[in-house]
């Protein structure tokens, strides 16, 4: 093979774009880990080959991508993970992507998703009977649905054919146009079509779509995803749904959570369906869709010196029953069992109760909803599977009830945190912007009397309870920076279109050459800052003040005008 354009090795398009650029756009690597009798799981073949992955993410991605021998799985199984990143790994800086995407699509900062199909299937050619192999997508984003759909269509081929089909899959992948939000992208795999809408932060939040059925051709119909990163959330909470209101608080208060089910899939599908239940806020706790006793971060989530960390877990290994008996809240879920025609309820236990390997599914809490349950409408998806409505309608039906209970307690939060921002005409083009009033807690809580939940919410109990716990937790903190960030970000661009309206040549025609100059690299940082935060301004403004910039700096002495024009 040509060693310029080698798999894995730098290869520069006439575009002379980075090698790989497009590829790691959307994902970070493609991992095999397979079963070596003397070393266990390891790492069999990872593209691109030059990837900067440290032996302990390495060492994570090859426990964290088999399930667990109690899970007994043959077959084929899919299912996702969650890790940390190393310490010292470079982050990328502000990007237009994260700027663009909602909070909850935005691309991981210090964790990677791997996204895993694995195979066990009897082989006696193989000395433990057994062929043990996944294949793993290692990626930034949070694109379950999408990401998994793909491995649907190269896992198979890839166990068939082996090392050349990843090779291809690999390259086409580098041909695929950058995940843009807001736009409907074409990306071909294999011969097969994928076609997916990358959501807006501009979006308006619904339920999902319900699937729609693409006509029949000649041509190969391209394979339409409704969705990148939605779950069946209806399949994951089925036998829960009597407590799903518990749930949502659980999630929205960021309390430490163990999810203890009977495969990887399971585990993996109900915490990230757990976390999503709380969108369009972002979940800003720690969370891990599948978790082993050899997690690098076993011995810090399991200690019993200090309270258990804001953290969501899925297991499956029952060794976690006896690990986890400190955790204020467990979720044992079993295979889905029917009464008549309905899925049997878990039942609310006492944490007490959580003692043998044998123990039966339940949720094991003394957690107090601080909202009284809704009745109506968990018999409304009651009556939904006696009448055999699809699992995707009752999927998006539960999503938009979850939806508009959070917009529910958030919307009260935007209202009060948007009367913190300074008027308009507040901003002058000669004085630093003012600054966003701090947010006083007890001054919102006076607020919801009058503007508070109960305006778009059916729901009674103790909202007042349940905005106090809040405050404490670390969901309310990222929300409120992301805000803060966010308001920030669009005063600092008023103030630009202030100081581009205003007459500045009028300004600078009394004033000295320092003061001309030290207007000069107020702009100039202001500029700079702009471009790094992506700053959202009306058309011209840059270019504007950049003609002004230049034309100040030509009417000073040639040393100055040296100075001044150094990058």
């Amino acid at each position: 093979m040509d060693p310029s354009d080698g798999f894995g090795s730098p290869r520069h398009e006439a575009t002379a774009d980075p090698a790989w650029a497009s590829f790691c756009s959307w994902l970070e690597c493609v991992c095999v880990v397979t079963f070596d009798l003397e070393l266990g799981q390891a790492i069999e073949l990872i593209y691109p080959q030059d990837v900067k992955l440290t032996e302990k993410e390495k060492t994570s991605i090859c426990y964290l991508s088999f399930p667990d021998s109690y899970s007994g799985c043959l077959g084929d199984t899919k299912f996702t993970f969650r890790l940390r990143q190393s310490v010292g790994r470079r982050s990328s800086r502000e990007d237009v992507y994260n700027r663009d995407a909602p909070v909850t699509l935005q691309k991981e900062t210090a964790h990677f998703f791997g996204y895993v199909y694995f195979r066990q299937v009897k082989d006696v050619s193989v000395k433990r009977g057994y062929f043990q192999k996944s294949l793993v997508l290692v990626s930034k984003l949070p694109y379950t649905h999408l990401f998994h759909s793909l491995l649907q269509i190269i896992a198979p081929e890839y166990f068939e054919k082996l090392e050349p089909c990843l090779e291809t899959v690999c390259n086409e992948i580098d041909q695929w146009p950058a995940p843009t939000p807001g736009q409907m992208l074409t990306l071909p795999v294999l011969g097969v079509i994928l076609q997916v809408r990358i959501p807006s932060k501009t979006d308006k939040p619904a339920g999902s779509p319900v699937r729609q059925t693409l006509k029949e051709s000649l041509v190969p119909a391209p394979m339409l995803l409704q969705t990148i990163h939605e779950l069946d959330m209806f399949k994951c909470f089925q036998s829960v749904l009597f407590h799903l209101q518990m749930m949502w608080e659980l999630m929205l208060l960021g309390e430490p959570l163990v999810v203890m089910a009977p495969s990887p899939t399971v585990c993996s599908e109900t915490i990230l369906a757990l976390v999503s239940s709380i969108s369009p806020l972002k979940f800003c706790c720690d969370f891990r869709p599948y978790f082993t006793i050899h997690d690098s971060e076993f011995r810090e989530y399991t200690t019993r010196t200090q309270a258990p960390p804001n953290v969501v877990l899925g297991v499956t290994n029952p060794f976690f029953i006896k690990t986890f008996q400190n955790w204020p809240h467990v979720v044992r879920l079993g295979d889905i069992r029917m009464a008549g025609d309905l899925p049997k309820q878990v039942k609310v236990k006492k944490l007490s109760k959580l003692k043998t390997l044998d123990t039966k599914p339940g949720i094991y809490t003394s957690y107090k909803s601080f909202l009284h349950k809704d009745k109506i409408f968990v018999k409304r998806l009651l009556k939904g599977i006696q009448r055999k409505r699809p699992s995707e309608v009752q999927s998006a039906i539960l999503r938009r009830h979850l939806l508009e209970l959070t917009q529910s307690f958030i919307i009260p939060l935007e209202r009060y945190m948007a009367s913190l921002m300074p008027l308009q005409r507040s901003v002058t083009p000669w004085k630093t912007p003012p600054q966003i009033r701090p947010f006083n807690q007890d001054e919102f809580l006076s607020t919801l009397d009058h503007a508070g939940p109960q305006l778009t919410s059916l729901l009674r109990g103790d909202w007042m309870g349940l905005y106090r716990k809040f405050f404490r937790s670390p969901n309310f903190d990222g929300w409120y920076r992301q805000r803060h960030k966010e308001m920030t970000q669009k005063l600092e661009s008023l103030h630009l279109e202030v100081i581009c309206d205003a007459d500045l040549l009028g300004w600078t025609k009394d004033k000295s050459e320092v003061e001309i100059v030290d207007l000069i690299l107020k702009l100039k940082e202001k500029l700079i800052k702009a471009g790094q935060q992506q700053l959202q301004v009306k058309d011209g403004v840059l270019d504007k003040l950049n003609t002004f910039i230049n034309s100040m700096i030509s009417s000073l002495p040639q040393d100055q005008q040296a100075l001044l024009n150094t990058p």
